[in-house]
């Protein structure tokens, strides 16, 4: 755990705040459900839920833009010059 907060690390930090307000949702989808089944409502304010829709969205959507337009290039080798490659 202290590792996530090193400059250095391996660690996506915008993926697991992604995760945890996705596991944040997914409770709260569960309670709804659970304590629809008892008659019950559950009453969340629709800002707070949009908000950690919002932060999944931004944090999944920030994460795969970094992983596109930034970081390491894969360098390809060149193509070889030998024609008679492929033929018998």
């Amino acid at each position: 755990m202290k590792e996530l907060f090193n400059d250095k690390n391996d660690i996506n930090e915008k993926s697991v705040v992604g995760f945890a307000s996705f596991v944040i949702m997914v409770l709260f989808a569960v309670l709804d459900l659970f304590t629809g089944y008892f008659g019950k409502d559950l009453v969340i304010n629709e800002f707070i839920y949009n908000s950690f829709v919002w932060v999944v969205l931004g944090s999944f959507g920030i994460s795969e833009i970094g992983k596109t337009f930034g970081g390491k290039k894969e360098s390809t080798p060149p193509p070889s010059k030998d024609s008679t490659k492929g033929f018998m």
